[in-house]
Formats: C-alpha cells, structure tokens, sequence
C-alpha cells in the first residue's frame, strides 16, 4: 500500500481522539537538531469545534485486537485497514516538519498482539526521531492500558507528554462496551508515570541530575454521550483522576456514531454543547475552586445546556449574592459569573488602594452585563437585589451566542468567565 494511501486512512482513524494538545513542554533544541519546543512554542491550528490540527496525528495502525463497541477501529469493524513501519512515521515526520506543514507528532496506535507489543512500536518511532535525527519538537505518545512500568519509562524518555485514555466513566460502562479494558489497568498506567515523574523531581530536587521524563505530563480522554453516565459521573472521574495521577489536562470527546455500531450505543451523536459545558465546568474545578458536586445537583446530574456552569451554580445560591465587591474574599469573588481569575487578582490589588467601581471593571473589560446583578459596588448599590430577585435572570444573562471551544478557553484565559 502507498504511503499516501496509508496516510488517508491512518490520520482519518485518529481524528477522534481530542487529547492531542501541545502546550507545556520545555524541550531545548541540540546543535545541529531539527525542532524544538522552546520560543513561540507549538503553533497550533483549530477546527471550528476546537481541535487542534497542528500535528501531525495518525496511528501507528487501525488493526486492533480489542473490541471497543464505541470505536471505528474495533477488531470486528469493517473500516480499511492499513499500517506503518516506524520508519515511515520518522520519515513522514520529518518531511512534514521541513516542509512546516506541522510543529510535533502525536502518534497513537490499535492494539497490535498486546499492549506491550504495540507500545515498543510506539516508543521506537520516539526513540528513532530524538537519537537518529536529533528532533527537538514535539510528541505524543498514546499509551494502552495496561502497558508495563518499563515499557512507560522508556517512553516518557522521549515523549514530551504520554496520555493514557480512560475512555469511560466508570468500570460498569468498560465492561459492557470495551470488556478487555478496566478502570484498574488504566490507574495503573497513570500511576506507573506519575510516580517515575516524582520519582525524577525529587531526586532533581536533591541536587542530582535526572534525565527528562514527560516534560508536558500526562492527558486523558473520556466520551461523551456514548453511555447514559451524567455529566455529574464523568466529572466526578476527571477529579479523581487529576487528584490521584496529576493529569494535565482530562479532554471530552463527543460521542460520534459510527457505522454498524452496537444496539447499546446511541443512534446521534449528543450536542457539542454539552461538550463545551464540561470543558468548561472542568475548567471551574481546575482553577475556581468549584468541586464536581456544586456543579451539578441530584436532581440535576447533567449540566445546563441553557447557561455556563458558574452562572447555574450562581443561580442556585442566590442567598449568597450581591457580594460586596470590596471587601468580599478572593474565594466568593471567584465565584461571581462575568469575574475570572486575573481580574479578580486585579480587583484584590485595586482595592486596597480605594474603592473599586463598575467604570473601574469596564476598563478591565469585565462583563457587566453579567456580574453586576451578583456584585455591590460603591455606585452599584440596590440594583443587584432587585435584579436577583428576577425570574427571568437567567434569560437575560444568558450569552448572545454561543462561543466555541477554543473562544471559551481564550476568554477563561482573559478574565471573562
């Protein structure tokens, strides 16, 4: 089969995987290597849904000894199925890069005779580009669960971040729709890299030399909508995941049906809304202080699709609100919809200086629209309490429209959400 062939199917089949960004690696370029990650970083490009299509992403191969019902590459599919050598992937790598059709590789790969087999092929790709070719820029390696400790350090020796995806939300759903997977073996992968990772930072710590060893961590993924599992559930796993293994990031994927699929699994996909709603509750427990559960409720596990999630919590505890923007402590500030992170920070140093007024926050280009029903400001007194009292609140602060995964990000980054 041709190269280019091979490359149609191989990059199709690793489009759903979202877990492919590239920020956080500290790589520095040799002399006389090609690549690094250092300066302006990886420049990424996105699609309209916020993927990023800056690397070079395929598989190793489609062919896979695994049946996962919610994948198109499952052993009993009938997609077409191709593989690479290693040394076609350095190749197409390398030439990408010289070319500046790409910035990094993310490589990942269907289970070939095991996880341990499949995972050497893996690493020997990483190994080749660093030690042959003296690549400085970035890679992904994905990691199957179940991969041994060994096989993960030599690994994570020449990739800047290795994900291992945890696919599901709970161990019941694995074993109904991908019964060679479990929640066990997929800790124990996170853990083996967590533990090398403190391993190499204290020793560092200590004064000693320590080899590199995932400079941009460890990632995850879980789909969304293949199972009946709540956003509750599914946020509840991404906290548990980042407490025990310190992931970097826990992406979500919507779910997207695919051809002759299992019975058990839904016939459409479910709203990219929803998607956007995680990506930005998870942001709230990452940064917010927010927990899963304040999020959500019993009788509400699911996410609003209406409205972000700080502006339902917000919502819901409207006995807490107007706070008294000079005085009120960093933690409820962050809580206030429209305040993000680094104008609250702003806010806290303004005001020891005087008071902090709405024309001070418009210059910070705060949302007014949507914090001032929730703050008490020196020219922003009775308002609030009667806005609060609306039952039409939640309408009218609902946004003009809805940002994309990538806008959001920016304006969480900014201060605006």
């Amino acid at each position: 089969m041709e190269i280019r062939h091979k490359l149609a199917i191989l990059a199709d089949a690793a489009k759903y995987d979202a877990s492919c960004a590239s920020s956080g690696s500290k790589r520095k370029a040799t002399p006389g290597g090609l690549g690094n990650t250092e300066g302006m970083g990886i420049c990424h490009s996105y699609t309209p849904d916020g993927r990023c299509v800056s690397l070079l992403k395929i598989l190793l191969t489609n062919y896979c000894i695994y049946d996962c019902q919610y994948c198109v590459n499952r052993a009993s599919s009938d997609t077409p199925r191709a593989r690479f050598t290693p040394a076609e992937v350095v190749r197409l790598t390398l030439e990408f890069y010289r070319r500046n059709y790409i910035e990094g590789l993310f490589l990942s790969s269907g289970v070939l005779r095991s996880p341990d087999a499949t995972m050497e092929l893996l690493t020997e790709v990483a190994r080749s580009l660093r030690e042959d070719h003296r690549f400085g820029g970035y890679i992904h390696l994905k990691a199957t669960p179940g991969v041994s400790p060994a096989l993960l350090e030599a690994a994570g020796k020449y990739a800047d971040r290795l994900s291992v995806n945890v696919e599901l939300a709970s161990d019941a759903d694995l074993q109904s729709l991908a019964p060679e997977k479990n929640m066990a073996a997929v800790d124990g992968a996170m853990l083996a890299i967590r533990q090398r990772s403190d391993e190499l930072q204290a020793d560092r710590a200590a004064g000693m030399s320590a080899p590199i060893f995932v400079p941009a961590g460890q990632s995850t993924q879980m789909i969304v909508g293949a199972t009946p599992a709540s956003d509750r559930a599914i946020l509840d796993t991404a906290t548990r995941l980042y407490d025990a293994f310190k992931l970097r990031r826990v992406y979500y994927s919507a779910f997207s049906p695919i051809p002759h699929a299992d019975g058990r699994l839904p016939g459409e996909r479910p709203p990219l809304i929803r998607e956007h709603r995680l990506y930005e509750a998870d942001w709230l427990v990452r940064f917010y202080g927010f927990t899963s559960r304040e999020l959500t409720t019993e009788a509400e596990p699911d996410l609003s699709l209406e409205h972000d999630p700080k502006l339902g919590w917000a919502l819901r505890n409207r006995h807490l609100f107007p706070v008294d923007l000079q005085t009120a402590p960093r933690e409820l500030l962050l809580r206030v919809p429209g305040l993000g992170v680094r104008n609250v920070d702003r806010v806290l140093q303004a005001r020891r200086h005087g008071p902090v007024r709405l024309a001070d926050l418009a210059r910070l280009r705060v949302s007014l629209r949507r914090c001032m029903p929730f703050l008490l400001t020196t020219d922003n007194v009775r308002r609030p309490a009667r806005e609060l009292d609306r039952l039409a609140l939640a309408q009218r602060l609902r946004p003009p429209r809805q940002l994309g995964l990538f806008e959001a990000g920016v304006a969480a980054v900014s201060g605006e959400l």
